[in-house]
């Protein structure tokens, strides 16, 4: 599998890419309003140079945030080797802890990202409604039929 720095790829592919899975390149999390194309990264290109893992990162002082991950095609080590990826990256940076918000709908991440040696760390109560205010396209409804309401922080420390 062969990983690559997101600002050695085109700008306009990594932004596609945001469109087609979030249907912008603008996160709006309670840790604050990112535009994931400008961000630092990782991505997994298939054999026709197209992106089907992409992680995003930015790290303030000793702690390393992710701000998005997404594979296109689940069950190969595609997120797992970009996590691990970011994780050796922030241990390189100094970093303590690695850390990341997901919603309270997104059960496949919480699992994902428990299996990976994260923890839950704190519940962000109604942080979706302030996001929406911001990015009103975010869904009332997510996975599962669960309505999207909370932020819950992961955390995972570093050696």
């Amino acid at each position: 599998m062969n990983i690559y720095q997101v600002k050695d790829l085109p700008k306009n592919k990594i932004i596609e890419f945001f469109k087609m899975h979030w249907g912008s390149p603008e996160m709006v999390i309670s840790s604050g309003i990112y535009d994931c194309s400008a961000l630092d990264g990782f991505a997994v290109l298939n054999e026709e140079d197209k992106i089907i893992g992409l992680i995003t990162y930015i790290i303030k002082n000793t702690e390393c945030e992710i701000i998005s991950l997404d594979s296109t095609e689940e069950g190969k080590g595609i997120g797992t080797s970009l996590v691990q990826e970011v994780e050796n990256f922030a241990e390189k940076k100094n970093c303590r802890i690695v850390k990341l918000i997901t919603t309270n709908d997104n059960l496949l991440a919480l699992k994902f990202y428990q299996k990976r040696g994260f923890i839950l760390s704190k519940i962000i109560h109604n942080a979706v409604e302030e996001a929406r205010k911001v990015k009103p396209e975010i869904p009332l409804i997510g996975n599962d039929g669960i309505p999207i309401r909370d932020e819950i922080e992961l955390i995972k420390v570093l050696n």
